[in-house]
């Protein structure tokens, strides 16, 4: 038994480091703890991130409400979607958003083995192009040590976020979207909406696209501006 004991709270011990970094996107203190950012640092300013495209629907629909209000945003892209979406990395990038990496598949990065991330990476950074921000988000958020020191490897650094949306859930509404991932707005806030349903509810993007120009004038009212992310300025 005396022997038994030890050996458990070491593996208890391991295994509390391998899947902390995966609790970070609903632990704020746990993330600072691990330097995993959720913040951007210009002042009077937020970050309007959006995950898991481009999508041929969705993606044109939010560029669209975007222009409207003359506001900028950060895609976080993902290869295979890269690929088979033609040119859309294009307009994003002439439209003058900021385009950035979120794996070349969206895959649990916590469940792959060390040499399955770097190949991921690796091959996200070919697809998505010279133009990508050195910025970095898991896919779902969840990253594992090994994923961590695989981003840093190359330069990049992790972003997670501090307001978002639920916007990918099959119930969400467009009005309740706008209203959670804008509560309590504040400066340096980054904010998670999703421009695909590749990866979650059927349609998601259509709630997406409806509650952006509620989110936009929540942000215009709380007095800030849209900000792209810039690796430089993470917090």
């Amino acid at each position: 038994m005396g022997l038994r004991t030890p050996l458990a709270a070491a593996a208890a011990g391991a295994t509390v480091a391998w899947c902390g970094p995966a609790l970070a996107p609903l632990v704020p203190p746990l993330a600072a703890a691990l330097g995993l950012p959720r913040r951007v640092a210009p002042a009077g300013a937020v970050a309007l991130t959006f995950d898991d495209g481009p999508h041929p629907r969705g993606t044109p629909a939010v560029l669209e409400v975007l222009r409207e209000h003359r506001a900028v945003a950060t895609f976080f892209l993902v290869g295979e979607q890269v690929r088979r979406t033609g040119g859309l990395r294009d307009e994003l990038l002439a439209a003058g958003h900021a385009v950035a990496i979120h794996g070349d598949r969206h895959r649990t990065l916590l469940r792959l083995p060390p040499r399955a991330v770097v190949d991921d990476l690796a091959r996200a950074a070919d697809t998505i192009g010279p133009a990508a921000l050195p910025v970095h988000r898991a896919p779902y958020g969840i990253y594992s040590p090994v994923a961590v020191r695989a981003v840093r490897a190359r330069g990049w650094e992790p972003l997670l976020w501090s307001r978002w949306g639920h916007d990918w859930r099959a119930r969400a509404t467009a009005a309740g979207v706008a209203a959670e991932v804008t509560r309590d707005l504040g400066d340096g806030d980054v904010l998670l909406l999703h421009d695909a349903d590749d990866y979650s509810a059927a349609g998601s993007w259509r709630t997406t696209a409806a509650a952006l120009p509620h989110v936009l004038e929540a942000i215009a009212a709380a007095g800030l501006r849209t900000a792209p992310v810039s690796a430089a300025g993470l917090r």
